[in-house]
């Protein structure tokens, strides 16, 4: 454009361009810078317009934009109260030091650093640390530190590389070399090993984070720590005085590292410092003035002025770390990543009410990222949010009675796995036998009138301010159990009120007579009971033959559940008179049991706000349905053993013979028809292999599908398959002990009263009276614990058969030790080549399951549902110990044995479980204000469970004993 003008003008023709005279040339020339000039004015003039007026908003908005930054606020956590307002979780002050670089200089910020790093040191506080560690004048890499301590604590060399640790646990977990090392390493994962190695690198995670330190300064990887420390402090963008020691450099290197690793986030203060104490923090503000930058944030963090008390009911805090919780708390709620938030109990069920709203302020910010101040209010839509503190809760829980049933179960452990006595002011009670393994156990107590909770215990407990601000993982191994093995050991973190789900033994034989009355039943009628009824080659006997060989004799309803009888309620649980063979006048039978048992809500939860363990009643066809599930599983994995490859290769032939094989179970045919049956289907090999399986298909699932008369029998009296928490038999109570009314539990005061069924009043008053006699008739089963209680309590005890024996810590150990007495003709050597052999085919085994997988994953058109169910099959049998070497050693017993060995034959050499210990009450008989449920599991006897509820109930009522009773 300009050049064509310049042409118009004949500024630019030949002829005026090769004048003689210098003068006209220079003129010329300043004509066209003149002209040039203007252009590139107008230029300049014609963007800025565009910048400041067409364009000006949007610029300005950019520029608001890079200078200002939204910082989140917390809101403060709402507190956690008991029913009469004392605190059981709020919120306590934390002092934490940071610091905020606010454009000072480089001396200024080394001379803070090591005057705040002093004080710290000084008061023993633990604070930010550099990755180079200086101790009596030697230099060591952190990382370096970190890595040795694991190696050495886990029985390696300290010189052993990433490699060798991953080629050593392969070998010794017998791990295929098919598998590539990241499959090698899920395999691991899957058995609980974790390693700090990063396998696609094979360093440890260590070294790694080592080399990302040195690359941060350029420097080699082979430098030693001092050359490194050497290097670092002369940088020249560190501006560290050549005069200060090594030490204080470290301090000051500390923070000025921390400052640079924030990179473009530098308005963001360093915390140097947490959760320091009072004192500390009243010194660093009496030093303000010499430590620029340093402030002391005042934060709110968890405090349970309690400690252990309750601390089923509130529940521990943790990070953000599921995937479920990321979803939902930082994705959908915009909760920050570093919160804590409630993992279990009412800090979990009301989490977001607690929580409350964060808010958020207005920062400005230089180009570096450094604060220069709050804004409020000086921009368009630029408006502070205050955070919203969090809602207040207040449960329907008696902290002291609480803290009493606590204290009252751990004495009844004590007593009881001592042989001792309880001491009380009702009499103290003399626990004649002993049980060692009485060591955990719960207690609910509820007001039966709107169904509040006033107590829910679950002993042993655990310190909620170990998780106030996050848990070590030296305080989170201290609550895992001794034996792991074992799932009746103590778990702290573990809720045995809600979750602890077991027979109820005879707790439950009240509802036996709710169904019995509600088809017919005279409650006056007397039945004669024997010692024990026999069907087939079982026997089935009352608590009073196996015991002492005596019998109950003629026996009403109120007198059956005054002393526990068993053989009454085989009678009106079958609908049968046994001892004179005859039907009863009413029908009965294991569908009415479990349909009463649902409408006393035994099918669904206690109906309370935290989380709870909810198995179901029993159900015949439910258990035939899922053994059979189980089946299929094993099938699935295990035929490849016996048939054919090209069978188990094709996925339909596969299913067909899995289906034809579960199709059997209605008959459940003898062991030599299911043998004869799969020899025709194509099983290879011998009688004796062939046989194996049908042992498996017989004995594990077949048998185990079947309801028997006996299984009745059982569920009459609270045995068999019954499986329930201690808040959900305190449900149950409660419905007994107010006439009927069947109310969801709660643990929040004025929740309002929420009844969901009415239950028969009349035939309610007939239990009430059997379980007044428990405690208050001479034959009673609690008679000696309440005989000399000032108001009449009803009751009933509750001894519930634990089956089987304890898990040992060390399987190998125990197998290696019994050997010879589970079977004499094998020796040690073998049955450890056999173990090994046995590993070495489950690992190949489920390394073609994983390379199948594999295979799938990297076709053209991938299965997702066969991969997912490969991968839930690997899982599976890993977890539940396909590739642990006792279940290994186990197996290989049973292949070398003659004797055709059995799980219990191999486990009998094992301590057996002792029995649970159940006691539920009501109180007072005649106008019940609470219901109270005792749960010890190995408790030995019922009766042993009840001085616990005295207590309570003696403290509930403020009672003292009579003088002269």
């Amino acid at each position: 454009m300009w050049f064509g003008w310049l042409s118009s003008t004949n500024l630019l023709k030949p002829s005026l361009l090769k004048g003689d005279n210098m003068f006209n040339d220079m003129k010329k020339r300043e004509i066209f810078i003149l002209v040039f000039f203007i252009f590139l004015v107008s230029i300049f003039v014609l963007r800025l317009y565009n910048i400041t007026i067409i364009d000006g908003e949007e610029y300005n908005n950019k520029s608001l934009n890079n200078r200002i930054t939204k910082i989140e606020t917390f809101a403060t956590r709402g507190e956690i109260r008991d029913r009469n307002g004392e605190l059981l979780a709020g919120n306590k002050i934390s002092f934490n030091v940071k610091f905020l670089e606010t454009g000072i200089q480089n001396l200024n910020i080394s001379d803070v650093a090591i005057k705040i790093f002093n004080i710290l040191n000084s008061y023993n506080e633990t604070h930010l640390e550099f990755p180079i560690k200086i101790t009596n004048n030697t230099y060591e890499f952190v990382y370096d530190i970190d890595r040795i301590k694991w190696l050495l604590d886990n029985d390696f060399s300290s010189t052993d590389t990433a490699r060798d640790v991953f080629n050593s646990l392969r070998k010794k977990y017998l791990l295929s070399e098919e598998l590539n090392d990241y499959e090698a390493s899920n395999f691991l994962h899957l058995q609980g090993v974790y390693l700090p190695i990063n396998i696609s690198k094979m360093k440890f995670t260590y070294d790694v984070k080592k080399e990302n330190f040195l690359d941060d300064f350029n420097i080699s990887y082979d430098i030693t720590a001092e050359k490194a420390f050497e290097i670092i402090k002369n940088k020249s963008y560190y501006h560290i005085p050549k005069n200060y020691s090594d030490e204080d450099i470290y301090k000051i290197l500390t923070l000025k590292y921390a400052i640079s690793s924030q990179g473009y986030q530098k308005y963001k203060p360093v915390i140097i410092a947490e959760n320091i104490s009072s004192e500390t923090a009243s010194k660093i503000n009496e030093l303000n003035m010499d430590l620029l930058g340093i402030t002391i944030e005042i934060k709110p963090i968890r405090y349970y002025p309690n400690n252990d008390i309750g601390s089923h009911i509130m529940g521990y805090m943790g990070h953000i770390s599921q995937q479920s919780e990321i979803d939902k708390y930082i994705k959908e709620l915009d909760y920050n990543e570093n919160q804590l938030i409630g993992k279990t109990g009412i800090e979990n069920a009301f989490e977001i009410d607690l929580n409350g709203e964060n808010g958020y302020k207005y920062i400005e910010v230089n180009a570096l990222g450094q604060y220069i101040k709050d804004v409020e209010n000086e921009y368009d839509g630029l408006e502070n949010k205050k955070a919203i503190s969090g809602n207040d809760v207040q449960l329907s829980i008696d902290i002291d009675l609480q803290k009493n049933l606590e204290n009252y179960l751990k004495r009844a452990f004590d007593g009881i796995s001592n042989g001792t006595e309880f001491s009380s002011k009702w009499g103290n009670y003399n626990y004649r036998e002993k049980f060692e393994g009485a060591q955990l156990g719960a207690g609910v107590v509820v007001n039966v009138k709107n169904g509040e909770i006033l107590a829910l215990a679950s002993v042993p407990t655990f310190d909620l301010n170990l998780f106030a601000t996050g848990i070590s993982n030296k305080d989170w191994n201290s609550l895992n159990p001794v034996n792991k093995n074992n799932p009746l050991a103590p778990r702290p973190l573990y809720n045995n009120a809600t979750r602890t789900a077991v027979q109820p033994g005879s707790v439950y034989k009240m509802i036996t007579g709710y169904a019995a009355l509600s088809q017919g039943l005279n409650p006056a009628m007397k039945l004669f009971s024997d010692g024990f009824v026999k069907i087939g080659n079982n026997s089935y006997g009352c608590w009073l033959w196996n015991s002492y060989h005596a019998k109950h004799g003629l026996t009403d309803l109120y007198k059956a559940i005054e002393v526990s009888c068993n053989y009454y309620f085989f009678n009106i649980g079958n609908g049968y008179d046994y001892y004179h063979d005859r039907n009863l006048n009413f029908e009965m039978d294991a569908s009415k049991l479990i349909e009463i048992s649902k409408e006393f809500g035994l099918d669904k939860g206690s109906g309370i706000e935290i989380s709870e363990v909810v198995k179901g009643v029993p159900d015949p066809e439910k258990k035939k349905n899922l053994v059979k599930y189980y089946l299929r599983k094993k099938l699935e994995v295990v035929l490849s053993k016996y048939f054919d490859e090209n069978i188990v290769s094709n996925s339909d032939k596969l299913k067909n013979i899995i289906n034809e094989i579960i199709s059997w179970s209605d008959e459940n045919p003898s062991r030599g028809i299911i043998i004869k049956r799969l020899e025709k289907l194509g099983a290879l090999g011998d009688f004796y292999k062939i046989s194996e399986l049908a042992d498996i298909i017989k004995y594990d699932y077949f048998n185990l599908m079947q309801w028997y008369e006996g299984d009745t029998l059982n569920l009459s009296i609270g045995q068999g398959s019954h499986q329930y928490t201690p808040v959900q038999i305190a449900k149950y109570i409660t419905s007994i002990a107010n006439g009927g009314e069947l109310l969801d539990l709660s643990l929040i005061k004025d929740n309002g009263k929420k009844v969901v069924n009415e239950l028969n009043n009349e035939y309610i008053q007939h239990l009430k009276q059997g379980m007044y006699q428990v405690n208050n008739y001479p034959g009673g089963s609690a008679y000696s614990t309440f005989k000399n209680f000032p108001i009449k309590v009803a009751g009933k005890t509750g001894t519930a058969e634990k089956e089987g024996n304890i898990p040992p810590i060390d399987e190998i150990k125990y197998l290696t030790e019994n050997l010879n007495l589970i079977d004499s003709k094998l020796n040690i050597a073998d049955v450890e080549k056999e173990t090994i052999n046995i590993l070495i085919e489950r690992n190949e085994e489920l390394a073609n399951l994983e390379l199948k997988k594999n295979k799938l994953k990297n076709s053209e058109e991938p299965d997702l549902e066969k991969i997912q169910e490969l991968s839930n099959e690997i899982r599976v049998l890993i977890q539940n110990g396909y590739l642990n070497k006792s279940h290994a050693m186990r197996k290989a017993i049973k292949n070398l044995s003659t004797e055709e060995l059995t799980d219990e034959m191999i486990n009998k050499y094992r301590i057996s479980y002792s029995d649970y210990a159940w006691y539920v009450s009501f109180a007072p008989y005649d106008d019940p204000e609470i219901a109270v449920v005792i749960l010890i599991p190995q408790g030995g006897h019922g009766n042993y469970a009840s001085p616990v509820a005295r207590e309570i109930i003696g403290d509930y009522f403020k009672l003292e004993p009579v003088e002269n009773q």
